[in-house]
């Protein structure tokens, strides 16, 4: 198929941020809800007020993050910290991180059988108007049963939900694109005579990205999206693990899509004076005080049955989703901090969402000392 780079040419050219030319964009995740990624009782994580998540907001703005990108989240996951049990709502949150920022992309995610696509079309355009054109809709279709059921509807099958997700996007781009009163009639969705004005800033249309990583999670993303989230997987949490996903996200994008996009992943930063001070750190506030029922929660209700896993396999799943959101672990000194960064970038990943474990702390730390060093060595 014929490569069509017209909407990348179309996103260099409105100068969303996500779309400029350092090569490796950066960006924040969960920093609307309590305890950010990290499922731990040590002192400092964040805590769901708008002190806090306003001031990683001004913190990623400072450093011209790319990205601001919130989870989409409705109820905890239980134990000690009820882990992201207390949070903000994402278009809200959005709409309040673009009036105070003015370099970030402001991300919302959204679990598409939450709201109707004719009113996430408005909200969103309403964000970019606020944020001067730096909005972009990051799309979930829902895995966590009891969240989805708080809106008066089962969970479908896995693969119906990017069926319901299709139609979704597809009222959603006809809204911000058409001239004319717009009607659709689908499975899923009625929609009679639907008009929206303004329209967005962005032209044609803002960014979009998912994060599906299942065969149907990853064809939507190829066939819709911008920008693609992907997750590290045990025993891939390694530069040849990272550029693996890259390449065949790429290829399955252009070679079935004629597209080209951009992928990202997900880290958590432990920083300490030396390596070990770093790894004693990361023990810390994972082994000696981790939530590690919440964690059990988190996993049991993500993989469905743990019993096609071994324990050592589950221990280390926990370990990592209680160290920040099973990310890829950036761990170490300044300098080697800087170096994993580095070997990040080189295996082709467009963008590293961070977060932390004490967030707003850590983050200060990471603005004064790690981030001179990524300027200078022209990551950023």
């Amino acid at each position: 198929m014929t490569i069509t780079s017209t909407r990348s040419d179309q996103l260099r050219y409105s100068g969303h941020p996500v779309f400029n030319d350092r090569k490796l964009k950066l960006g924040t995740f969960s920093t609307n809800l309590s305890g950010g990624c990290a499922i731990s009782t040590i002192d400092g994580v964040l805590e769901a007020d708008w002190a806090q998540t306003s001031e990683l907001g001004r913190l990623g703005d400072e450093m011209e993050f790319e990205a601001l990108v919130p989870v989409g989240r409705w109820r905890g996951f239980g134990g000690a910290t009820n882990f992201n049990g207390a949070g903000f709502e994402s278009f809200t949150w959005a709409a309040g991180q673009a009036a105070q920022t003015e370099r970030a992309g402001i991300f919302s995610t959204t679990h598409v059988p939450t709201i109707h696509p004719v009113m996430a079309a408005k909200q969103a355009t309403t964000i970019d108007h606020i944020s001067g054109g730096r909005f972009a809709l990051n799309i979930v279709t829902g895995w966590n049963k009891p969240e989805i059921e708080m809106f008066g509807a089962p969970i479908l099958p896995h693969d119906e939900r990017y069926a319901v997700a299709q139609e979704w996007v597809d009222i959603i781009r006809n809204l911000w694109t058409s001239d004319d009163p717009y009607s659709f009639e689908g499975k899923y969705f009625r929609v009679q005579d639907a008009t929206l004005l303004p329209r967005p800033v962005q032209d044609p249309h803002p960014v979009l990205m998912n994060a599906g990583g299942s065969a149907a999670g990853r064809d939507f993303g190829a066939r819709n999206c911008d920008v693609v989230f992907v997750s590290t997987d045990l025993g891939q949490q390694s530069p040849d693990g990272l550029r693996d996903k890259v390449r065949e996200f790429k290829r399955l994008a252009r070679e079935e899509y004629g597209r080209e996009l951009q992928v990202w992943a997900n880290a958590y930063v432990v920083q300490g004076d030396t390596e070990q001070d770093a790894l004693s750190y990361l023990d810390y506030y994972v082994n000696q005080r981790g939530d590690w029922e919440a964690a059990t929660n988190l996993v049991n209700s993500m993989v469905g049955s743990t019993a096609s896993f071994d324990q050592s396999t589950l221990d280390e799943m926990k370990f990592h989703f209680i160290a920040g959101w099973a990310g890829y672990p950036v761990v170490g000194s300044n300098e080697q901090i800087v170096e994993t960064l580095l070997a990040i970038a080189d295996t082709g990943l467009d963008g590293m969402l961070l977060s932390w474990p004490r967030y707003v702390a850590d983050m200060q730390r990471f603005q004064h000392e790690i981030y001179p060093l990524l300027e200078q060595a022209d990551l950023r």
